[in-house]
């Protein structure tokens, strides 16, 4: 099982292949945003990555960050959590001022 180290939050394990995104709400416990429910078109998702950064990324990934001018984040529903990583959570429904982190992803990384 893959070892997800979360800054401020600890290290968990988490099951080989789950989106990152679900890691984070299910093993760690954190209040990730995900207005988009999971599709790579809102960025709420997005994490700074300590170590461990996936190489690759997906082609919705890369569009929407390209589109927004974002750079040095990754969107956590794009990503499978396949090996150890540590990262910074730096969109939370805390303090947002949304009534909720948005529908939760499902299982399989979309779109």
């Amino acid at each position: 099982m893959p070892k997800l180290i979360v800054e401020s939050a600890g290290e968990f394990e988490v099951p080989q292949g789950k989106r990152l995104v679900l890691a984070l709400e299910d093993e760690a416990r954190i209040d990730q945003l995900h207005a988009c429910g999971g599709n790579a078109r809102c960025t709420t998702c997005r994490v700074e990555f300590v170590a461990g950064e996936p190489e690759r990324m997906t082609p919705a990934e890369q569009g929407v960050l390209a589109a927004k001018g974002l750079t040095g984040v990754r969107l956590s529903c794009q990503i499978l959590c396949d090996h150890d990583m540590t990262v910074r959570i730096i969109s939370r429904l805390a303090g947002s001022g949304r009534k909720d982190a948005g529908k939760r992803p499902t299982d399989a990384i979309e779109p």
